[in-house]
């Protein structure tokens, strides 16, 4: 008897869908499963350790009752939300199937995280309490272990509270959270010049600075107490360096980059710091040494002027290029890098971008004032993160928007052609955190740097950081993303969780590659979250 290939289709389809319910149902039962486990920590406590909590850290105690008890509601409230989820998913469609099973195994995903978090903090919390000995060895040995005696102002209180509710009969775990958290409120309400002056960390205490042999590393790590002995304008009393905690795998590098003669000028490392930040090593140690500048620095043509201008060789150090003038990089010689092979061809391949089509498929490519009439007087300080010599900013300049342009040197210099036109670098790499507040850019611009290469957990942290920067009602411009045709789908999906409203939106072949690539642009309004 034949087969009805559409309906063994079908039938297939509808075992496939129930397959992954089926794994989803046991994913999230055995994320309730996992954060329960470990949740019971707080009702357990006495049994953990055999001793009340020390009266030292009754604040620091509150705090991780606090985030425990936060977090088994959230599992439960998330339990909940993914059992209505599960009893409503229509197997109709199955590419609406396949996107809820995705969205739902993303909000299980980051449940899990969040859990896995807290018990970290739960961890160290203990292990700071009652450190095995395996730990303890690598403790300095003038370490100061907390001293039990000690009683804070917040255990003081909560002693008549907690022995009149014993009388009664009427205490236990959960009052004795409830107490702690109601204790931590008051004395956050109170006001700062009650309490003494905190205890910074000696500076021959810090591990860091005995991990370094170079002694202006050591110099450069130790904190700086404040010489009127009171807490600054900023709320410490003290100034502590900040270096990326791959600065500690990279350690030879490191103190190679930080031996050096203070006062004079600095070795020409520039790649050598680079290579450490993209590793990262980020931020880099501050250093107390002359930068090494051009040989003849020529005074820049006016602004105006500047912006499509040729620079003179002369106000760049070509030391460390394949290339040694701009001549040659906007010819068509070889210059040692491969991204943005045409960008230093300022009046030719650069003049026309975002003015008229400059690719193949003109599809992904959108006009400056197309995008500009979509929020018109709105859009006037922005971010363009690319590989380029800004020439987004420039045009954007021309429409009085302030654009910052963040790029490495990749072979070529970059961010000195970019300060040369009169527009502002940002030397920034892909690891590193945006510098700006929440909510204050109107638009962040992107071109050939999120490309099919990325991780995907990278690039979701990526856009998180974008849209923390990005004000309610901005534009996130996606300009040209590519990848292969079969990964697309996987990295759209990052970009549709955002939720933000579509503009434009093209997914299309990308011709130069014998259509087993596409191009991905889009312009995407950030909503409103009032909450």
């Amino acid at each position: 008897m034949a087969r009805n290939p559409e309906a063994v289709g079908n039938s297939r389809r509808g075992f496939s869908l129930q397959a992954s319910l089926a794994l989803l149902v046991m994913f999230a039962t055995m994320t309730a499963f996992y954060a329960s486990g470990f949740l019971s920590i707080k009702q357990d406590y006495h049994s953990h350790f055999g001793v009340e909590p020390q009266s030292s850290s009754s604040l620091k105690t509150s705090y991780i009752y606090g985030r425990v008890s936060a977090m088994q509601m959230k599992v439960g409230k998330g339990m909940e939300e993914i059992q209505l989820k599960l009893a409503e998913l229509s197997t109709d469609s199955t590419e609406d199937a396949i996107h809820e099973l995705k969205s739902l195994h993303k909000q299980n995903s980051n449940l899990l995280l969040e859990v896995a978090a807290t018990l970290d903090i739960v961890n160290a919390y203990l292990l700071i309490k009652r450190p095995s000995p395996e730990f303890c060895t690598f403790l300095p040995s003038n370490y100061r272990k907390p001293n039990a005696s000690q009683s804070s102002s917040a255990n003081l209180t909560q002693q008549p509270v907690a022995a009149e509710l014993k009388s009664e009969g009427k205490f236990d775990n959960d009052t004795q959270l409830r107490i702690e958290m109601m204790m931590t409120v008051e004395d956050e309400e109170k006001d700062e010049e009650e309490w003494p002056e905190e205890e910074e960390m000696p500076a021959d205490v810090d591990p860091l600075v005995g991990f370094f042999e170079v002694e202006e590393m050591r110099r450069y790590l130790r904190s700086r107490v404040n010489r009127l002995g009171r807490k600054n304008f900023m709320g410490a009393n003290a100034t502590f360096a900040s270096i990326g905690h791959a600065c500690v795998s990279r350690k030879y590098e490191l103190e190679k980059y930080m031996e050096y003669e203070v006062g004079d000028f600095c070795p020409d490392d520039w790649p050598l710091g680079q290579k450490l930040m993209v590793h990262g090593c980020d931020p880099l140690p501050r250093r107390r040494c002359f930068s090494r500048g051009p040989k003849m620095y020529t005074k820049p043509p006016s602004v105006n002027e500047s912006l499509w201008k040729v620079p003179q060789d002369e106000n760049v150090r070509w030391d460390s290029y394949m290339c040694k003038s701009f001549e040659c990089l906007g010819g068509p010689s070889r210059k040692g890098f491969f991204k943005c092979g045409e960008c230093f061809d300022l009046l030719g391949h650069e003049r026309p971008k975002w003015t008229e089509p400059t690719n193949l498929t003109t599809e992904a490519d959108f006009m400056l004032e197309d995008v500009l009439e979509l929020k018109p007087g709105e859009i006037r300080i922005g971010l363009d993160f690319s590989v380029g010599v800004g020439t987004f900013a420039a045009r954007m300049k021309e429409h009085n928007i302030t654009i910052a342009s963040a790029t490495l040197n990749l072979g070529a210099p970059f961010n000195e052609i970019i300060a040369l036109r009169g527009l502002l670098p940002l030397y920034l790499t892909p690891n590193q955190r945006l510098p700006f507040f929440d909510n204050t850019l109107d638009i962040i611009h992107t071109t050939l740097f999120l490309d099919g290469w990325i991780d995907h957990q990278l690039l979701d942290f990526i856009l998180f950081d974008w849209d923390r920067c990005l004000r309610p009602g901005g534009l996130l411009w996606i300009d040209r993303f590519f990848s292969k045709k079969e990964d697309m789908d996987d990295y759209l999906y990052y970009f549709e969780q955002m939720r933000y409203k579509r503009w434009k939106w093209v997914v299309t072949p990308k011709i130069d590659k014998d259509e087993s690539e596409l191009w991905f642009s889009a312009v995407l309004e950030k909503p409103v979250r009032p909450i």
